[in-house]
């Protein structure tokens, strides 16, 4: 791996930012925002930052290939938090109440190399921040951004080693989950997100390793969820899918596991039919079986490394299986996080028609417990 240094200052502040995260439900105080009930989503106002939600995130993943199909996956996620309830009453701009962090990587899937780089920085002086107007929603962080306007999504990142500069196309309206947007991780009130997805999106654009550049195209993906209070202090991380297959339909499931291993009846997931019609699954609608194990030489963590699908109402039997094994990110410049987050190809029948495709997977709380107090998915 490759890992992008951050600057001392932006270091430290993120270091700060870890121990507070690390009190979890102790500071997801009822004066923060809580997901309580459904939310009436307008957009492009809603691809924009929520103050007063302690967390947010930003997540775009995609697979993608070149004219003579040497393919290659890549995520961009961008983390705010917010250290307080409520507004700092300050005039001085080194004063914030606003952290951001971000995670890019870039898998080399021909030749079997992942790329990881990171940074963090506070909400002021222009280092990290979301601006919204009419025209346009721009999440950015020393120098990488994501730029929504009208129905385009233009993404920036990269370092000296790897980097990418793509546009992303809606093909489907945006999909809330669950109950119109409430994404329910447990039973107490406010133990819950506002989640939605674009879950089928063309890109192209251009991608760099060392002196190389690439022309790309292929398909992406982009979750906007924001909360307060998400995990339990039982829960220990979760497993999440999202899928993009031939039948142009996608597939959403996530599984939340307790500390002791047993899966939270809260679990879920949404199937995307091709029209864009979102279809809510229950957590008893599907099932998740690993079928392979892959053992980090970095972390020591053991993290399922290919599983068996089946979506029981729409007899869906699925094999999704890592184009990699090796697609962890040690996030020690920012986050403090260790997970695996990568590209996966998929094959199997949806209704006794073979289908294919492709996706990202997403597994926490395998290199230890998760605790930072807010859901990175």
């Amino acid at each position: 791996m490759t890992y992008n240094k951050t600057a001392t200052l932006a270091l430290g502040l993120s270091l700060l930012a870890v121990l507070w995260l690390q009190c979890g439900a102790c500071l997801a105080s009822e004066e923060f925002l809580e997901a309580l009930g459904p939310r009436e989503f307008q957009f492009p106002k809603d691809h924009a930052d929520h103050p007063g939600f302690q967390t947010e995130w930003w997540y775009y993943t995609g697979n993608m290939k070149t004219a003579d199909d040497r393919t290659f996956g890549f995520q961009l996620t961008f983390f705010r938090v917010q250290l307080k309830p409520r507004p700092m009453m300050t005039q001085s701009p080194w004063r914030t109440n606003q952290l951001y962090f971000a995670h890019f990587t870039v898998g080399d899937l021909e030749n079997g190399k992942f790329l990881v780089a990171e940074k963090a920085g506070r909400g002021t002086l222009g280092i990290g921040g979301v601006s919204f107007d009419a025209e346009e929603v721009r999440v950015f962080l020393h120098g990488w951004e994501t730029v929504i306007r009208k129905n385009v999504h233009y993404l920036k990142a990269g370092g000296d080693d790897f980097g990418i500069a793509l546009e992303l196309v809606p093909q489907k309206t945006p999909v809330l989950h669950d109950d119109s947007g409430l994404s329910r991780k447990g039973p107490a009130p406010g133990q819950a997100s506002y989640y939605y997805t674009l879950s089928r999106m063309t890109s192209q654009g251009t991608l760099r390793l060392h002196e190389e550049e690439f022309k790309v195209s292929g398909l992406g993906w982009m979750d906007h969820e924001f909360s307060s209070n998400v995990l339990s202090k039982d829960q220990a991380g979760w497993d999440w899918m999202g899928l993009q297959l031939s039948s142009n339909k996608e597939l959403m499931l996530y599984v939340l596991r307790n500390k002791d291993g047993s899966l939270i009846p809260f679990s879920s997931g949404t199937l995307v039919e091709s029209d864009g019609t979102a279809l809510h699954l229950s957590g008893e609608a599907f099932v998740i079986r690993p079928t392979d194990f892959w053992v980090s030489k970095q972390s020591r963590a053991r993290y399922p490394s290919g599983w068996q699908v089946e979506v029981l109402p729409y007899r869906m039997n699925l094999r999704v299986t890592p184009t990699l094994k090796n697609q962890e990110l040690i996030t020690n410049q920012s986050t403090q996080v260790t997970y695996w987050e990568g590209s996966v190809r998929v094959s199997g029948t949806d209704a006794g028609q073979e289908v294919s495709g492709s996706g990202y997977v997403e597994l926490t709380g395998y290199a230890g417990e998760f605790d930072l107090g807010f859901q990175a998915h």
